[in-house]
């Protein structure tokens, strides 16, 4: 059955995925003869890089949240539809959802990439991941409701175990994370559990390779773990988790760790998409696109953002699988479709690497750039206008910067809320 969409004498372009890239280049083709058909399994946009400060009641959903039907009120030419894409039939240019097939003209996939548990099927069902807002809630409920539990326990193992947390992955966001985490303990929770004793609670950051942040240079790794010592996090490098039961965290020729909250922030993977899988994809099942975005084999079919692999000279594994990437590749293809529309032939992506940034704590980041590398406090001032122009939505931002204000000038948050969806009767 056919989704409901208005028919109109325009070519449609068809949107899977209103992430970075899908949202950057459904602002833009508006302003071009296109019909266009953004479909996400979600209503609303969702800004990853800050998942985690939701996480540790930073920040409120809604904060980092913005509907999509708001960005485009007023605007004729685009038709959102909450769907999730199934299958695509390329012969037929039909793309399947849950909903039904909508047809296209050109079709865009950039659905992003999911977590990636390497196959461990003990780590799918203890771990945490924060790949979504509803996950980063989920973290917040546990963390919150295990110091809950706390109070009612005598034990001190079991209490170790509701205290101490690990998180496994020495990327920006584990880092990030680990770096949150010791913060509200130093700051936040002993006002709020006066009867726990907080030198008990243990932060682990566990990373398999030799050193943290290992996209950035040695220089910004060696300060970040400077940085996360000062703070008490305890940094295992060269540390493969090979399994987790929900109590104690095996690693690979170590002492297993007691926790009851493991956090996984350790690699992405893509979803495949039958009807473009297969031959079409690598080992992480992303898409093999030409220097165009195009899907190799394919003329009106395009891939953008982290599903995308474009292999070059200078990345032979792809692009980083990172925002900057996918605005780039969004605001190329936005003007190739318009000088295809032209019958001008289209232009290929070349990124342009602005730099890296990582945050660990107040007053404390690091920040690589191509001329100049900083750290401290200017890097994390850097780090917050970065981030917070990158927002979608000015009353977004104005809340996002009230409650960093606030969280600076007290040492404190005040989004500690466990919310549990109510229990249907049977």
């Amino acid at each position: 059955m056919p989704i409901n969409i208005p028919e109109t004498n325009k070519k449609r372009v068809v949107i899977a995925g209103a992430g970075f890239a899908g949202l950057s280049l459904a602002r833009k083709l508006i302003k071009l003869d296109f019909e266009v058909v953004l479909l996400d399994r979600n209503n609303y946009h969702q800004f990853q890089p800050l998942f985690y400060q939701v996480a540790t009641a930073g920040l409120e959903p809604s904060a980092i949240s913005f509907p999509l039907r708001k960005v485009f009120q007023k605007v004729m030419n685009i038709h959102i539809r909450m769907a999730e894409v199934q299958r695509i039939d390329t012969q037929e240019k039909k793309v399947y959802t849950d909903l039904g097939y909508v047809w296209y003209d050109y079709l865009v996939i950039a659905t992003g990439a999911e977590t990636n548990f390497f196959g461990m099927q003990q780590l799918v069902d203890h771990a945490v991941s924060m790949k979504s807002v509803a996950e980063a809630v989920y973290l917040r409920n546990r963390i919150l409701e295990n110091y809950e539990s706390s109070l009612f326990l005598r034990d001190q193992d079991e209490k170790e175990g509701l205290l101490n947390i690990a998180v496994v992955g020495g990327g920006p966001t584990g880092v990030e994370v680990a770096g949150a985490l010791a913060e509200m303990r130093k700051y936040v929770l002993p006002k709020d559990y006066p009867e726990l004793d907080f030198e008990d609670m243990k932060i682990f950051l566990l990373e398999s390779g030799p050193r943290l942040l290992s996209s950035m240079s040695e220089k910004s790794s060696r300060k970040a773990c400077e940085y996360l010592k000062k703070l008490d996090v305890e940094i295992m490098t060269n540390s493969m988790v090979t399994g987790y039961d929900g109590d104690y965290v095996q690693i690979k020729n170590r002492n297993p760790i007691h926790s009851n909250t493991l956090i996984w922030a350790s690699g992405i993977i893509c979803s495949s998409i039958p009807g473009l899988n297969g031959d079409y994809c690598d080992r992480r099942n992303r898409i093999r696109v030409d220097q165009y975005n195009r899907v190799v084999g394919f003329e009106n079919i395009f891939a953008i953002g982290d599903i995308a692999v474009m292999t070059s000279e200078k990345y032979p594994d792809g692009h980083p699988q990172v925002a900057p990437v996918a605005i780039q590749q969004a605001k190329l293809l936005y003007r190739n479709l318009r000088r295809m529309a032209e019958s001008k032939p289209p232009k290929p992506f070349k990124y342009l690497d602005k730099g890296s940034l990582a945050t660990i704590g107040r007053n404390l980041a690091v920040a690589e750039f191509p001329f100049i590398r900083l750290q401290g406090f200017t890097a994390w001032v850097i780090w917050m206008f970065v981030h917070l122009m990158s927002i979608v939505g000015v009353k977004n931002r104005v809340f996002i910067f009230l409650n960093w204000l606030w969280n600076y000038l007290t040492y404190d948050q005040s989004l500690r809320l466990i919310i549990r969806q109510k229990a249907r009767s049977k």
